[in-house]
């Protein structure tokens, strides 16, 4: 069974050498994903507003590995400011609510842009019928 990567085009991938998503079998595993839309933070200033778009990112990239969020098992939210920890956990309950995969959220000193205030993490396994 080999390794498949995916990419997404941000212009970190190709500096520090990653890929969005590696899939090996039925299980995915989604690289930090942030607010950005063609390489442009969004949303600057609203935790909220940037874990969604993340989420909407990681989304994107689940599917064109051939998986959903539906699959996600584990998250991993790291932000810049943990007092604004309820922002950040309403827009992933919208999104895993139902799902409720295992998660974590750790606030950090800094990502890579000054802008990014959210970024998360994925891991998932394929769901095959019952």
């Amino acid at each position: 069974m080999s390794v498949v990567r995916f990419g997404s085009d941000t212009p970190w991938e190709a500096v520090v050498g990653y890929s969005r998503v590696v899939v090996h079998g039925d299980m995915a595993w989604v690289s930090g994903t942030t607010a950005t839309v063609d390489g442009a933070v969004v949303h600057p200033g609203d935790a909220g507003a940037q874990t969604r778009q993340a989420l909407a990112n990681l989304s994107e990239a689940l599917e064109r590995a051939g998986f959903t969020v539906a699959d996600v098992v584990r998250t991993r939210m790291f932000v810049t400011d943990i007092s604004r920890w309820e922002e950040v956990g309403r827009a992933h309950g919208e999104v895993f609510g139902d799902i409720r995969p295992a998660t974590s959220m750790v606030q950090v000193a800094a990502l890579i842009d000054p802008a990014m205030l959210v970024e998360i993490e994925a891991d998932a396994v394929r769901r095959t019928p019952a």
